[in-house]
């Protein structure tokens, strides 16, 4: 529904510098749209570039109102909370966006289709588009991708919200730079607004889940290389996406994404990340068993550095990879193209 030309604001009212602020941070540094702003009038006269590292100028605005001045068309609901429950104290803001003429752009379980359709111009040049909604009820999985003869990349985490998606999106990025035949495969709300399509993975029954991967895939089955976006983590105990993920897309090659700082679980705290060497076995172990399925290796880390100093980062990786002996990189700072080359000469 989002048009490439259409003027976007994103809200993240108290959310620009916390974990849940990743659907908005994911919005403003790949979607195409023009951005005329983010609102948090706790931040407002700074810029998002005083909060993350990107190319274009986005600044930070105090309200609906200056959207709307800036000539905004749409709003875009930038967080990812725990749950995707949409904060009650944000209905407000929903209904004045609606009733001044803004189509909105709802990445969260809580669907507002039903809810706000009263308010929608009757022209249809408003509308209200609920990423997690599933488009189709798909097939039970059959593990047919595991024939395909192209490079299936699945992405992977030691917990939620590592930079699984900004990984996939910045090595998807580099193999277009390259000339790669390559396509990304978004499975959750933030992948589907910035690619236009994808499945919302996790709004899937979980009988259908793995269908549900298997037909994104081979419906792209003609692309040389697949980036699948990953979600979750085996490592997290209310997270059930890594698993359809693996069957359904057969991988043959895996990204572990990581935060250098942590050596806990963000929450909850109690649950310690394992030897990383361990972590990567057991999840080889899992997409292969025992030769059932493609032999898919971990290929790469990335490292969601930004907590750490360009010093310490750059020991982090260097330490890592000796570890590990795979490729390790922080894809924001120091890019993907060994990556890309590992995949590529494989």
């Amino acid at each position: 529904m989002l048009d490439s030309n259409q003027k976007v604001a994103v809200y993240m009212e108290d959310h620009i510098d916390s974990d849940y602020g990743k659907m908005g941070m994911g919005v403003v540094r790949y979607l195409k749209n023009p951005i005329v702003g983010v609102i948090d009038k706790t931040h407002a006269g700074k810029s998002i570039n005083d909060f993350m590292d990107i190319s274009r100028e986005v600044p930070i605005i105090e309200s609906i109102e200056k959207a709307l001045e800036l000539k905004a068309e749409v709003l875009i609901l930038g967080i990812a909370p725990s749950g995707g429950r949409i904060p009650e104290h944000w209905n407000p803001i929903i209904e004045q966006a609606l009733n001044a003429g803004l189509s909105i752009v709802n990445g969260l379980h809580d669907l507002l289709q039903s809810k706000w359709q009263s308010k929608l111009r009757r022209d249809n040049s408003q509308w209200i588009w609920d990423v997690r909604v599933p488009q189709f009820t798909p097939s039970i999985a059959e593990g047919k991708a595991a024939s395909l003869p192209n490079k299936r990349v699945l992405f992977i985490g030691t917990d939620m919200a590592v930079g699984k998606m900004t990984s996939g999106l910045e090595l998807y990025s580099d193999l277009l730079k390259k000339k790669v035949n390559v396509s990304f495969l978004a499975t959750g709300q933030i992948g589907i607004t910035i690619m236009g399509k994808g499945i919302p993975l996790d709004a899937f029954k979980l009988d259908h889940a793995c269908g549900a991967v298997e037909h994104l895939v081979m419906e792209e089955a003609n692309k040389d290389i697949l980036i699948i976006e990953g979600q979750g983590s085996l490592l997290h105990p209310g997270s059930s996406a890594t698993l359809p993920l693996m069957r359904g897309s057969c991988p043959t090659h895996m990204v572990l994404c990581i935060r250098a700082d942590k050596m806990t679980l963000r929450s909850p705290e109690h649950i310690a990340i394992p030897d990383i060497n361990e972590f990567i076995a057991l999840n080889e172990a899992l997409a292969t068993v025992v030769g059932t399925y493609p032999q898919a290796k971990v290929v790469a880390i990335c490292a969601n550095t930004s907590r750490l100093s360009e010093m310490e980062a750059k020991a982090f990786v260097r330490t890592l990879s000796d570890k590990t002996g795979i490729e390790v990189t922080d894809p924001v700072r120091f890019g993907v193209s060994g990556i890309s080359e590992v995949l590529l000469s494989s």
